[in-house]
């Protein structure tokens, strides 16, 4: 299992258009959790945040590395998605990624979750920032 915890800033100005990303998400929370099946994502949650002037979303997920990627979903709703995405997103900013230290998931979860053990889904930790941006 892949657990990540990425965090990307809101292009400047964008914040209205945000509210309407995350609304759609939520309004239509049946068709998105379809989406996650093929994604073979076990949990996705986005945060958002406020630092300074700038406007961030945050993700957090578990998923199995089997998973398709949410770009070949034949999902209307996955689609929007990333019409938002690409419209909201600074990719000059990159995703910045923390690295899992401890995980604790209860057994019966982790059973449910098909999940044999999550603890070797932390990554050892090196002093750095990660940051990936997409090519220009």
């Amino acid at each position: 299992m892949r657990v990540e915890m990425s965090r990307f800033r809101v292009v400047p100005g964008k914040a209205e258009r945000v509210g309407v990303w995350l609304q759609l998400l939520n309004d239509r929370m049946p068709e998105t959790l379809a989406t996650l099946e093929r994604e073979a994502m076990k949990f996705e949650a986005v945060f958002r945040e406020r630092i300074g002037a700038d406007d961030y979303l945050t993700w957090v997920t578990v998923q199995d590395e089997k998973g398709a990627d949410v770009g070949t979903s034949p999902h209307e709703v996955d689609r929007l998605h990333l019409a938002f995405w690409s419209e909201c997103i600074d990719d000059t900013y990159g995703r910045h990624d923390a690295q899992p230290q401890v995980i604790m998931v209860p057994p019966g979860i982790a059973a449910a979750m098909d999940w044999p053990a999550p603890t070797e889904s932390r990554v050892p930790y090196t002093a750095r920032e990660i940051i990936f941006r997409r090519p220009t």
